[in-house]
């Protein structure tokens, strides 16, 4: 094939895939699954007729995909959610890793009637939950999940890879070898993963958070700087014996969280890259495959996905987040949401180049394990996180910002919003309308009002309509009360109220007074207990929002927190239909 015929069929399947991906929404199941899908039709049996075997190629496309995906993935996740997510995932990253690669491992080696280090080999390979899977359908689910079991879930994926890679290139070593397994070499290997990942790609995010707040460039270039900047970090630890993807990951982490004036124009920006790199790999591992060789062991796959899905993965979640407040109900639900992704088919893919027996059996199996956990697992991922209820409403949010002041200390930040009015008849504050320059930053200023396309003059009469469009210069921390006022009298304030309650206390509240008021029994309980300790004491101390206790008749549920301080609590009399 010509140089014109490869650039216009890889145009025609991204095109194919892009537009075939809004069915797939509409139908709730993963967009990945649309990529596969082509790709397969594209190949040796299917529509396109296309004979592709080049198992390099896939592997170094995949691993420089995975790359971009986690570099995005880092900025998109929030170092608060750290708080309460941190050790649980470190613990799902590492141990969950071993525990699901023994389970599985011994599982596949009696099924398949194959060797034991074939099985463990195979457990390590399906071993790990896919970043590219877990970032994309729950952003894309349409639910937001509590900040635990989303922290978790999404801390996990991004770190899972580096303890994966490091058990099939050792279990793939051996079998070149026939050398015996040393335990202590494999746990410095992998504190030097771990270690050489952690710290460069920390000190790379540093570096890459300066470089972007010096150097002044065209707006469409700092998403390529970082691009670039991200693919050194993990081409270059990997050199030198690191993790390239836990420091990628990391870097990401790091410039995401840094307060950069560009965040908002990168993000877009990074956002189509990821879809791009994801689009790619899938599509190219999806020509890779032979399908009718998928069903020659399509039934001892199958039951490998089940016993994954329903016994190891659930088995190694329970037992890493045991020592960690997690209900049932959200282990349940982080056991469920281990998708199988790219991540196993590109390890499937270690065998195969080092022309191990049984490679291609092994690769089989992957990519039916995958399939199989894509379609199960991804299509009821929003299904099941409304059934577990371990959702949060999604809070009111402006639909535009742009940060003005960059700088580290957040008590100076000032940054311009768009918010859009969701309801008639609604006030601005007279103190925001006069617009009386201050001198602290914090006070909110209004800048605009739209309507219709329009700049309107405003006044302490004027009335909101719903379609408005205001912009206020506003702290950061002033934003969540600002929009909830413009979402007033909506259904998405109703929600809000029925999640959380009609009415609303500090987290210092009297537990006395909140007794007497609403008739509790006053058995033991002190002038000096507050709301905030009951929830504690009932709950633990890794709290979130969406939390909930009960007190009598009433029903507590947190709606705002400051760090490990609860801030207001949500009051709704008890209903004992929820």
């Amino acid at each position: 094939m010509d140089t014109n015929g490869f650039i216009f069929l890889a145009g025609v399947l991204l095109l194919v895939s892009i537009l075939a991906s809004s069915l797939t929404v509409r139908a709730g199941l993963p967009l990945l699954l649309v990529f596969l899908g082509v790709g397969m039709l594209a190949g040796e049996e299917g529509i396109g007729q296309l004979d592709f075997d080049n198992s390099g190629l896939a592997f170094f496309v995949g691993n420089l995909s995975l790359a971009v995906i986690l570099l995005d993935g880092g900025m998109r996740t929030k170092t608060s959610t750290f708080r309460v997510a941190l050790w649980p995932s470190l613990s799902l990253a590492t141990l969950g890793v071993v525990l699901t690669t023994a389970a599985v491992g011994a599982f596949a080696a009696w099924l398949l009637d194959v060797k034991l280090i074939y099985g463990l080999l195979l457990g390590a390979i399906v071993g790990s939950t896919d970043a590219a899977a877990v970032f994309s359908l729950l952003r894309n689910s349409g639910v937001r999940l509590n900040e635990r079991v989303g922290g978790t879930l999404e801390i996990e994926s991004g770190a899972n890879d580096p303890m994966a890679i490091l058990l099939v290139v050792m279990l793939t070593g051996l079998l070149q070898t026939a050398d015996h397994l040393s335990v202590w070499a494999f746990l410095a290997q992998m504190f030097q993963q771990f270690a050489l990942g952690s710290i460069i790609g920390l000190l790379g995010g540093k570096l890459l958070l300066l470089i972007l707040r010096r150097v002044p460039l065209v707006e469409g270039l700092y998403a390529i700087l970082i691009i670039s900047f991200g693919l050194a970090v993990f081409s270059g630890v990997n050199m030198v014996g690191g993790s390239g993807f836990l420091a990628v990951y990391l870097a990401g982490l790091t410039v995401g969280n840094g307060h950069l004036k560009q965040l908002e124009s990168i993000s877009k920006v990074m956002d189509g890259l990821a879809w791009l790199a994801q689009a790619g790999m899938f599509l190219l591992l999806g020509l890779l495959v032979t399908p009718s060789s998928l069903l020659t062991h399509g039934l001892e796959a199958l039951a490998i996905a089940a016993f994954l899905i329903f016994v190891a993965r659930p088995l190694a979640v329970m037992v890493c987040l045991l020592p960690f407040d997690f209900r049932w109900s959200e282990n349940f639900y982080i056991s469920w949401v281990g998708l199988r992704g790219a991540v196993p088919i590109v390890l499937a893919l270690y065998p195969v180049i080092a022309g191990l027996t049984n490679a291609n059996l092994l690769f089989e199996i992957t990519f039916t394990v995958v399939l199989i956990s894509l379609l199960l697992q991804g299509s009821t991922v929003p299904l099941v996180a409304r059934w577990l209820k371990v959702v949060v409403p999604p809070a009111p949010a402006p639909t535009t910002r742009f940060s003005l002041i960059d700088d580290v200390n957040s008590h100076y930040s000032l940054e311009l919003y768009e918010f859009f009015v969701q309801a008639d008849s609604l006030h601005i504050p007279a103190s925001v309308v006069q617009n009386v320059p201050s001198a602290t930053v914090s006070t909110p200023q209004l800048v605009a009002l739209v309507r219709d396309k329009k700049p309107m003059v405003v006044n302490a009469e004027t009335e909101l309509k719903a379609g408005d469009r205001i912009w206020m210069l506003l702290h950061p921390d002033d934003v969540n009360e600002v929009a909830l006022r413009f979402s007033q009298q909506t259904s998405e304030s109703f929600l809000l109220q029925n999640f959380f309650g009609e009415f609303s206390i500090r987290g210092d509240a009297s537990l006395l007074d909140l007794a007497k008021v609403y008739g509790v029994p006053l058995e033991g309980i002190s002038a000096e207990d507050t709301a905030a300790e009951l929830l504690q004491r009932q709950l633990g101390k890794s709290l979130v929002v969406g939390d909930r206790a009960r007190f009598g008749n009433l029903r507590l549920t947190i709606r705002q927190m400051n760090g490990n301080q609860i801030e207001v609590i949500g009051l709704k009399l008890h209903d004992k239909a929820q």
